[in-house]
């Protein structure tokens, strides 16, 4: 009771969507590949958990997703985000459960897997940021949702069906940390898209299940670790600025091919503290207004700008990393570092808006 539901393949939801396979699985629900049998089109249909926390949570996620739907019609913007396309209960041996559907597709961590070396094009990776950003812009100004979970694995790729079939010989296993690249004959890696193929892709922003209304905060603990905005770690308030601190961080990625932090506990401090470590390495100092302007400073800091626990840092600098490491020219590395260092200002207050990004000359040259 409380748990997943059982679902069967050829199980058929609603008398109308018939299941085909799972797509992914994690703690809160499941996600099937689906048929609908009346329009004779693909859909996602998410199944949560019948616990009543789930429940809730649930509830949230169709407000917040209703909301979407609604403003879309006063906003374009609104079309760089997945929409719901419906929404029931139902009973199963564990419970009532509630069902989300949406349209498919992959992921952009998909496609990003084809190009681990050296990170995507530059140009598609600038197209896809402005599409990544217009949605935040629409849903920060005009929905007032964060969306609290801005990563590679939320940002669903559409359009050129060949060309997406060419990047998933397996969708389902593509989030699941496997190996998604294109394979060649021996087994190598295959020839990457065309850029013309590239650039016929868009993406959208996908699950709002972490999200919450700007006034309404439903948990301190938001956003996956490598993407978890200063703020959020150091457990603050937090609001719209946590999203672009994310944004900044997946934009990195998708250029480089490399996590701009990925943090790993060590034998005498935490993940947290390495995450926190590393960020000071970047970005320097944080000042003490900030660092000090919790209860649980402690946690974390044994003095202004010292940390309790790791005592040795190697500060580096954003161009530094790109042009010695990523081997960018000068004068393509310093408008990036332009561009992410806006997006990741340790005052929330100070931090680009997503309007201001869509506006940066790095991403409108």
């Amino acid at each position: 009771t409380g748990g997943h539901h059982p679902v069967q393949e050829g199980e058929v939801f609603n008398t109308r969507y018939q299941a085909l396979r799972k797509l992914g699985c994690g703690t809160f629900a499941t996600v099937w590949l689906c048929k609908d049998m009346r329009r004779k089109k693909q859909v996602a249909v998410k199944v949560l958990r019948s616990r009543e926390g789930f429940a809730e949570a649930a509830k949230d996620e169709v407000a917040l997703l209703r909301c979407v739907n609604s403003m879309k019609k006063k906003d374009r913007a609104g079309e760089n985000i997945v929409c719901l396309l419906d929404d029931f209960r139902m009973i199963g041996e564990n419970g009532f459960h509630i069902l989300l559907l949406g349209v498919l597709g992959p992921s952009l961590r998909c496609l990003m897997g084809n190009y681990t070396a050296q990170g995507l094009p530059l140009p598609f990776v600038k197209r896809s940021l402005q599409q990544v950003l217009a949605g935040l812009r629409f849903l920060h100004e005009h929905c007032r949702i964060i969306h609290a979970d801005i990563k590679p694995e939320n940002i669903l790729l559409y359009g050129c069906d060949r060309s997406l079939q060419r990047i998933l010989p397996d969708t389902h296993n593509c989030d699941q940390g496997t190996d998604s690249r294109l394979k060649g004959p021996g087994n190598a890696l295959g020839n990457r898209l065309e850029e013309s193929d590239l650039m016929s892709i868009e993406v959208k922003i996908a699950d709002l299940g972490s999200a919450c209304w700007t006034y309404k905060p439903f948990s301190k603990e938001i956003q996956t670790q490598p993407y978890r905005a200063l703020e959020v770690l150091l457990g603050l308030d937090y609001s719209t600025p946590a999203d672009i601190w994310s944004t900044g961080c997946l934009a990195f990625e998708m250029a480089t091919g490399e996590r701009l932090f990925d943090p790993k506990p060590g034998k005498y401090f935490s993940r947290d503290d390495d995450h926190v470590a590393l960020i000071i390495e970047l970005l320097g100092r944080i000042p003490p207004q900030i660092a000090y302007s919790w209860n649980k400073s402690t946690t974390f800091f044994s003095r202004p700008g010292a940390l309790l626990r790791i005592s040795r840092l190697s500060p580096r600098s954003l161009h530094t990393i790109l042009s010695d490491r990523h081997r960018w020219a000068r004068h393509e590395a310093s408008p990036f570092a332009s561009f992410l260092l806006a997006a990741l200002h340790y005052t929330p207050q100070r931090r680009a808006t997503a309007a201001q990004c869509l506006h940066h000359a790095w991403l409108s040259a």
